[in-house]
């Protein structure tokens, strides 16, 4: 591999349950979320934070893989990425290249999904060259939560971030563990 790349596979699965309504798709896990094994594991990023708001609900402490868990389940959101393997330089996504997708498809078979919402540029690039037409829906382009999207204010996420909430409906009474 040239150019200090690296060829990265998902590692963990997807998080979803068979009432999700919404899917949330990242590129591909970046090296600290690979090493917690779970998604929008950078400490600065600020993806649990907002969905926080979005919901009304206090902030997820950033360790607390369990409780991130049972929050998106609770709101009925699963989680994924656009990639199952690609080759990248650390977590820029820029340098994507060789992408190969994950199989959306057979996760909408088992699922209640109907709105599918991309975490900035190369997510929905990807979905909507790979897998949009193996699914026939489009995806919600949001902005990046990533530290490196700065610009983008925290208070602009929120507002961004709410159709998450709309699509998503009411939270069922799934227990939080």
């Amino acid at each position: 591999m040239d150019g200090n790349y690296t060829h990265v596979r998902h590692e963990f699965p997807a998080l979803w349950a068979p009432d999700a309504r919404v899917l949330i798709l990242g590129s591909i896990p970046s090296p600290k979320s690979r090493a917690q094994a779970f998604y929008y594991g950078h400490p600065q990023n600020r993806f649990w934070r907002v969905l926080a708001a979005v919901f009304g609900e206090p902030e997820l402490p950033h360790e607390d893989i369990e409780a991130k868990k049972a929050f998106a389940l609770r709101h009925h959101i699963a989680l994924w990425d656009a990639l199952e393997e690609c080759d990248i330089r650390g977590a820029g996504d820029a340098s994507i290249r060789n992408p190969v997708p994950t199989d959306i498809p057979s996760l909408l078979e088992r699922t209640e999904i109907r709105t599918i919402f991309c975490t900035g540029a190369a997510s929905h690039k990807y979905y909507e060259k790979l897998n949009y037409p193996r699914t026939g829906i489009h995806a919600v382009r949001l902005p990046s939560t990533s530290p490196a999207n700065a610009a983008v204010s925290f208070e602009k996420l929120v507002e961004a971030y709410r159709q998450i909430a709309e699509a998503a409906g009411p939270a069922g009474d799934r227990p939080a563990g």
